[in-house]
């Protein structure tokens, strides 16, 4: 079965959240007070409406409590809105509310509100974007909870002709090669730990982001 998702406020994050989602196989309520927006939703979501989802009443004729999670997307301009969102979607008995903050101190008023996750859309996308800048030889990243993350990174020089015995990468700097890449457009496959590694190889690592920094300074 499906996946029932209402994600409120149909910005640029939310819009583009509820489209993915919503390829992927998830049925997803998209909720926003603009007309235009929600036009523009129902192209792709199972269902589209034009709601305040700051009036108690309007909000509660969606059943949120009914959804496997309830996403409040609604933008930094409107913090009042989107704390008033959360906290009614608590009171109605949501089994998931994942709110987008837009500052740390948002953060914190929304975790007293009653939000279970927060995100942060701009933040984590310029954190990982730093990297990018910093370290060359990182290809792709995608975060896992709080603090991992999988990175695929390209094998550095002074990694060629060793193997990854040799270079003690869990020991040294506290990351886990969960898979190597044989060239571009490779296929993954198990890492051998006696195989020397090539030029042009790729390493899917698992590490925190402060392992992942070091690793990339420290080789």
């Amino acid at each position: 079965m499906a996946q029932q998702i209402m994600i409120i406020g149909m910005g640029r994050f939310g819009m583009s959240l509820a489209r993915t989602l919503s390829e992927r196989g998830a049925e997803v309520l998209a909720v926003d007070s603009r007309r235009a927006l929600i036009d523009e939703a129902a192209d792709f979501a199972a269902e589209a409406v034009a709601v305040d989802a700051t009036d108690e009443v309007e909000l509660a004729r969606l059943h949120p409590e009914q959804r496997d999670a309830v996403v409040c997307a609604i933008g930094g301009e409107s913090k009042e809105a989107s704390i008033i969102c959360t906290a009614l979607l608590r009171q109605m008995g949501a089994k998931l509310v994942i709110a987008r903050a837009a500052d740390r101190t948002h953060q914190r008023i929304l975790k007293l509100v009653g939000a279970h996750q927060i995100v942060n859309p701009e933040q984590e996308f310029g954190s990982r974007f730093a990297n990018r800048l910093l370290y060359r030889g990182l290809i792709a990243d995608s975060v896992f909870g709080s603090d991992l993350q999988l990175t695929e990174i390209a094998v550095q020089p002074s990694m060629v002709g060793r193997s990854l015995v040799e270079l003690a990468l869990p020991k040294r700097f506290g990351v886990l090669v969960a898979a190597i890449r044989r060239g571009e457009g490779g296929k993954l496959s198990q890492p051998s730990p006696t195989e020397q590694l090539k030029e042009g190889d790729n390493l899917v690592i698992v590490s925190s982001e402060t392992a992942l920094t070091n690793l990339m300074k420290g080789v």
